[in-house]
């Protein structure tokens, strides 16, 4: 039996979970999250915590077991606190503009990128960009997104990373002379 999905997910205080048919509505202070699961599986709600059941030992039950656990454990984080991802600007520019930002990085022209629905962009300085939001997907969708604008430049480190980010350099041309 699949250790992740036979854990049970404890339910934080001010968060209400419904199960209807197959998906799993979560409601929290960040918002409400929807999650379709496989009509196959098993899910219910007892004592405070959400169970993930499944049929038999099919291969394809095993693989969706963890999965389904792991996605509503997400909802249950994603709702109460929220997920955060940070990228670092290095040797360009950007700024904020509404809802979204402006990354001056190099090109002939400023790139506006906006945020999808339920996640928020904040401009922190001129090089640092923190998105937030209760979706853990969303979250990294639009951190992926504006990170793909210009990832970080193998020689000089230039570009868009995240924080925490090790970027190896390349020695250059003249490093293979001597």
């Amino acid at each position: 039996m699949s250790r992740v999905g036979r854990k049970p997910i404890p339910i934080p205080s001010g968060v209400t979970v419904e199960v209807a048919g197959a998906s799993v509505t979560v409601k929290g202070s960040n918002g409400t999250l929807v999650q379709p699961f496989n009509p196959d599986l098993t899910v219910r709600v007892e004592d405070g915590n959400v169970l993930v059941e499944r049929p038999d030992d099919r291969r394809d039950h095993r693989a969706l077991h963890g999965l389904t656990r792991a996605l509503i454990a997400n909802m249950m984080v994603g709702v109460s606190q929220g997920f955060t991802k940070s990228l670092e600007i290095v040797g360009y520019r950007c700024q904020q503009t509404g809802t979204g930002v402006t990354l001056q990085v190099g090109y002939s022209h400023n790139l506006e990128m906006k945020p999808l629905e339920g996640v928020q962009i904040e401009v922190e300085g001129n090089n640092r960009i923190h998105i937030r939001g209760a979706d853990k997907q969303a979250v990294g969708q639009v951190a992926a997104l504006i990170r793909a604008v210009r990832p970080p430049d193998a020689y000089k480190g230039k570009g868009i990373r995240y924080t925490g980010e090790v970027v190896r350099l390349k020695a250059g041309k003249s490093a293979g002379r001597g």
